[in-house]
């Protein structure tokens, strides 16, 4: 399993909100360059990064700051937020992003995703499922669909995804712990390859999710609030301990 430490931008800077409101944000940074380097220095091998004002403006808002992270650190980058269309998604990857994640879109328009995961971009599409009692939310999680994340998740079973990201909003930011079950039952729906997201608060909650067939896990507040460190994280994630 991998790990996946998360910077979320922005105005330009590291931040994480809190169940994905953008009332109760946190600063951390003003570079998310240098961010992105500490990770890299620690020993992770990918980056997970969400452009939160793109999320809502519908188009990104920060890819300089990805183009100069994707140059300046050899990091694996995933990105999402503000990801609507082709040309976007081409921008991302010859930036040197890894693979591009897509929630709003891919869930408004399913075919056009459909196309673009089995045609230009194979394998290197995420599909982002950020879920709020079970029912999907888009458009930076202001907007709830009556669709519900497992439904989705058998759907996309055999497309040529890269993976699917599946953030527990109730548990996002909160340190509380991932919801291990609902994260199971996703991947349990699919073969695409699973991430979990939300909630990871200490290494206990990296050891609940390492019997589940996923991908890895992203961790975010807790690497920042000192709760756990890189190298203890990826002990528990890629070497079993």
């Amino acid at each position: 399993m991998y790990l996946f430490p998360a910077i979320d931008l922005r105005g330009g800077k590291v931040v994480r909100l809190l169940r994905g409101d953008y009332d109760q944000q946190t600063t951390y940074g003003d570079d998310p360059v240098e961010q992105a380097k500490v990770f890299a220095d620690a020993g992770a091998s990918w980056l997970h990064v969400v452009d939160l004002d793109g999320a809502r403006s519908g188009r990104p808002e920060h890819l300089d700051a990805v183009t100069r992270i994707c140059h300046a650190t050899n990091l694996r980058v995933e990105i999402g937020g503000g990801v609507r269309d082709n040309d976007t998604i081409q921008q991302y990857l010859d930036a040197g992003v890894h693979r591009v994640i897509l929630g709003t879109a891919a869930l408004q328009n399913m075919a056009w995703f459909e196309r673009a995961a089995h045609g230009a971009f194979v394998d290197r599409l995420v599909l982002g499922l950020d879920a709020r009692k079970g029912k999907l939310a888009i458009a930076g999680w202001e907007q709830t669909l009556e669709l519900t994340a497992v439904e989705v998740a058998r759907r996309v079973t055999d497309w040529p995804l890269a993976a699917i990201v599946y953030t527990d909003i109730a548990t996002d930011g909160t340190l509380a712990g991932p919801n291990v079950e609902a994260t199971r039952e996703i991947a349990e729906a699919t073969r695409v390859p699973v991430v979990a997201s939300g909630g990871v608060g200490t290494l206990e909650h990296l050891r609940d999710l390492r019997p589940l067939p996923i991908q890895g896990s992203i961790v975010g507040r807790a690497l920042y609030d000192g709760a756990m460190t890189i190298d203890d994280a990826l002990a528990v994630l890629e070497r079993g301990v």
